[in-house]
């Protein structure tokens, strides 16, 4: 099964459809806001993937996140907050919030997330994004970091990474975060589309992957 909440009603709707074509359950698609109206509370997932937006900020929902933070790890952003002016690590811990704890009879979870540069290094010691950096490291739950080319995708040129997270780490990946620079390793699209200019083509993905 494959369950999903989108906020934008276009892109709702595509992926309502698009389920519905290829003959899926489209029943846990659901609309709303992420971070206020979490549709899917207290469940937890295999693999978890996100595109959230870049550098939103989350004043008009200030009231319900602080709300939530009140509830420390009970809810989903025990770690701390991030400044008001960029929301992009409340959706990164609401993605680890739903990670199925690895055990005897489950393999845990792995997410991936794309992200742009400023969750990696804005905030001095102290501040939200540093307390929620420190747990993603200490908890060890960052297995990689991709740096993407620029220019992929349709609204943005800006520089973006994918992090990958797992709470099962094997013997061997346990404490190490792997850093991949694949931001060369792009081929030119024959006609841009708005920003995106750049592709990775498959063998590109290969070498990443490996």
């Amino acid at each position: 099964l494959a369950f999903g909440q989108e906020i934008n009603d276009e892109t709702f709707a595509i992926c309502k459809a698009d389920m519905l074509i290829k003959g899926n359950d489209a029943s846990f698609i659901k609309d709303g806001n992420t971070l206020t109206e979490d549709q899917f509370e207290k469940q937890h997932f295999d693999y978890i993937i996100s595109n959230p937006p870049f550098g939103r900020e989350w004043k008009n929902e200030k009231a319900a996140i602080e709300k939530e933070a009140k509830k420390g790890f009970a809810g989903r952003f025990g770690p701390g907050l991030p400044r008001v002016s960029d929301g992009s690590l409340l959706f990164l811990l609401h993605l680890i919030s739903k990670m199925r704890p690895a055990s005897a009879t489950s393999d845990g979870s792995r997410i991936g997330i794309i992200l742009n540069g400023s969750p990696l290094f804005t905030g001095g010691a102290g501040s939200g994004e540093s307390e929620i950096r420190r747990y993603v490291l200490e908890n060890d739950l960052l297995d990689a970091l991709v740096a993407l080319p620029t220019d992929m995708f349709y609204n943005t040129g800006i520089a973006t990474y994918i992090w990958v997270l797992s709470n099962h780490k094997p013997a061997e990946r346990r404490g190490k975060v792997l850093l991949i620079n694949a931001s060369d390793l792009h081929t030119p699209m024959r006609k841009s589309l708005g920003s995106k200019r750049k592709q990775l083509s498959d063998e590109a993905i290969n070498e990443i992957v490996a």
